[in-house]
């Protein structure tokens, strides 16, 4: 099969400044996309979703009706059978303003004004998604593999979950917190455990610890995605003995080369 390119991806690109949106379009037209359709506020988005599901929604944060979490929330209430994939260009700073939006999954979020090898490396990462290459490990059957995802947004939990199935990977657990992750890895076997880092009850932080210290498993790999930027905080992880930590939102493929190093070296 042949692989997709940015000529075959469908964007809808959502923003209320008619300047903004022509801009945006040209860029998105030298990267090779041109099935482009462009509209001002979430009700149109909206409407156009339901009629003709894109692959990518691009969004400002912003919109005359309501926010981009708000739009990409009502799309998945909406339309649960849809896996579309998002994109937020924005000169909104606040990681507060931001953090639902990140939970959400979106595959970047990109500054205005943004730069194009950004922007460029969004459209890889959408395609990476849309038409993904499994992984193949020399010390694993990837198909074999079981991965537990523990996350307290079910959003991020599914949007986790999809870029791990794409990669090949089958057997796929969830829990939403720490307390209910160590119930499943008491009575199941995990090669590859992936946590979010903020969680009510256990968090991610209380979870590594418990698995390092009291069940006394430093073999386990630990990987934590978060959406944390205390560097005090991220240093208490790594010296509890997580294996990795990677920002949301990422890349598939920077997971993929995480996978080989945590499960490869």
């Amino acid at each position: 099969m042949a692989l997709l390119t940015a000529n075959d991806l469908s964007i809808l690109l959502v923003e209320p400044s008619a300047m903004q949106l022509k801009l945006i379009m040209r860029h998105l037209n030298e990267e090779g996309v041109h099935k482009i359709d462009g509209v001002s506020s979430g009700k149109e988005a909206l409407a156009l979703i339901s009629k003709y599901p894109p692959d990518l929604v691009i969004t400002a944060m912003y919109l005359p009706d309501m926010t981009a979490n708000e739009l990409i929330e009502t799309v998945i209430q909406d339309h649960p059978e849809l896996n579309l994939s998002y994109m937020l260009i924005s000169s909104e700073k606040g990681h507060a303003a931001l953090e639902p939006v990140r939970q959400a999954g979106v595959i970047a979020i990109l500054p205005k004004p943004f730069d194009h090898k950004d922007l460029q490396r969004a459209i890889r990462a959408t395609l990476d998604i849309i038409d993904p290459e499994e992984i193949t490990l020399e010390s694993y059957d990837v198909s074999e593999l079981n991965l537990l995802v523990v996350d307290d947004s079910l959003t991020s939990r599914n949007h986790i979950m999809r870029i791990f199935s794409t990669m090949g990977i089958q057997h796929i657990d969830d829990a939403e917190n720490g307390r209910k992750a160590l119930d499943k890895i008491n009575e199941n076997h995990y090669d590859l455990i992936v946590t979010d880092l903020n969680m009510p009850e256990m968090d991610g932080h209380e979870l590594v610890q418990y698995i390092r210290n009291d069940m006394g498993n430093d073999a386990i790999p630990i990987m934590i995605l978060t959406t944390e930027n205390n560097e005090a905080r991220l240093g208490q992880v790594e010296q509890a003995g997580v294996s990795a930590i990677l920002n949301k939102p990422f890349e598939p493929n920077t997971i993929r080369e995480m996978l080989f190093r945590l499960l490869d070296s």
